[in-house]
């Protein structure tokens, strides 16, 4: 019997669990987090990757979860609006397109869902050790002991453990983008219904949108920044503030919203580039092997479209000619999606060049 042990629980990993199982692996994904992880910005699913979530069934229930904005402004600090879209915004593309938008903790969820009956999840563990051999690898878990798998694939995001443990440290791997990030939910208390707001202060700024039939806000803000050294979650946050004190407009009521949040993401924007993807019968997808940052707009659509390809290959060949298959494939469109983030740091892609991206790649 195959059996795989995928690391992460997220959109990339999900998707794989999903695959997979279809074709008959025993599947187990181990994740770290208590649970299928709650929090995070709205992504997008574009291109090719809707295709992927049509063709696991799941289209229907993703995109009934969509966001649902009329539109966007940009405000200075002072409020005064510098400029307002109802065709499209800054975080989601056109308005009219047949791409969309979801909140990733709902993509997240709804992958859990559909795969909770087939695969093994152990939540609230890691990977600390690989060991590979002829026949497998052993995988020694922080709480859960020793267990042995035909392939290994880590799909634990932009800090892989499992790209650590099979390729090196990340300071090799990770390019920093000079911008930090830090996302969390709050009470709607601007009372935005179904509108998108922007605010730009030299090299802070942020936004705030509605979400869950806005009662919710989800609240980005940023700033530029060398890479940092380590922090607590407190050090982020008293960082962000003193980042982003001199913001105006409403920004002293989201940091204090940020104070009080449970839920809070606080991380740089990079990039993540290898050489390879595979060593031996441990493999990556998704963030752990090509993040290509928050900027891009195509994490989520690299997530969904490596998983589906990486298991197909798996249909058709052995771990070594499936892991080759998978990086030729792959490789010229994370290279076209990863070109997304740098071409326009501030003001996002271009139409044409994300059109170009999204599609750079033929499912089978």
């Amino acid at each position: 019997m195959r059996n795989v042990l995928i690391s992460g629980a997220g959109v990339a990993g999900g998707t794989l669990a999903w695959f997979l199982a279809r074709d008959g692996w025993t599947v187990t994904v181990v994740e770290r987090a208590a649970g299928p992880r709650t929090g995070g910005q709205a992504v997008d699913v574009r291109g090719v990757a809707l295709d992927v979530v049509d063709r696991m069934g799941l289209g229907e229930r993703l995109r009934a979860k969509r966001t649902r904005m009329r539109g966007m402004s940009v405000v200075d600090g002072a409020g005064q609006e510098l400029y307002r879209s109802e065709e499209f915004t800054h975080s989601s593309g056109r308005l009219d397109s047949a791409d969309f938008e979801l909140l990733r903790d709902d993509a997240v969820a709804i992958l859990h869902e559909a795969t909770a009956d087939r695969v093994e999840y152990v939540f609230g563990d890691s990977i600390t050790a690989l060991t590979e051999d002829a026949h497998g690898v052993r995988v020694k878990f922080e709480h859960g002991g020793f267990r042995t798998f035909d392939l290994v694939v880590g799909a634990d995001g932009p800090h892989s453990a499992v790209r650590r443990l099979a390729f090196g440290p990340e300071e090799r791997f990770s390019t920093h983008l000079g911008q930090y990030l830090a996302i969390f939910p709050a009470p709607n208390f601007l009372g935005l219904e179904d509108w998108q707001l922007w605010v730009r202060h030299e090299e802070t700024g942020g936004a705030v949108y509605p979400v869950r039939d806005n009662t919710e806000l989800r609240v980005t803000l940023g700033f530029g920044s060398a890479p940092l050294p380590p922090m607590s979650v407190p050090e982020q946050k008293r960082l962000v503030a003193e980042q982003l004190a001199g913001v105006g407009w409403e920004m002293p009521k989201l940091l204090a919203a940020m104070a009080e949040a449970e839920v809070f993401y606080f991380d740089a924007m990079a990039q993540i580039h290898l050489d390879r993807w595979s060593a031996g019968r441990v493999v990556l997808v998704g963030d752990a092997g090509y993040c290509a940052s928050a900027l891009s707009g195509q994490g989520t659509s690299l997530a969904l479209a490596g998983a589906y390809v990486l298991a197909q290959e798996l249909g058709r060949a052995g771990h070594e000619e499936a892991f080759a298959a998978y990086e030729r494939r792959m490789r010229p469109f994370v290279a076209l999606n990863q070109a997304l983030a740098t071409e326009n740091p501030t003001g996002g892609p271009s139409e044409e060049s994300l059109a170009r991206a999204k599609n750079a790649l033929t499912l089978g």
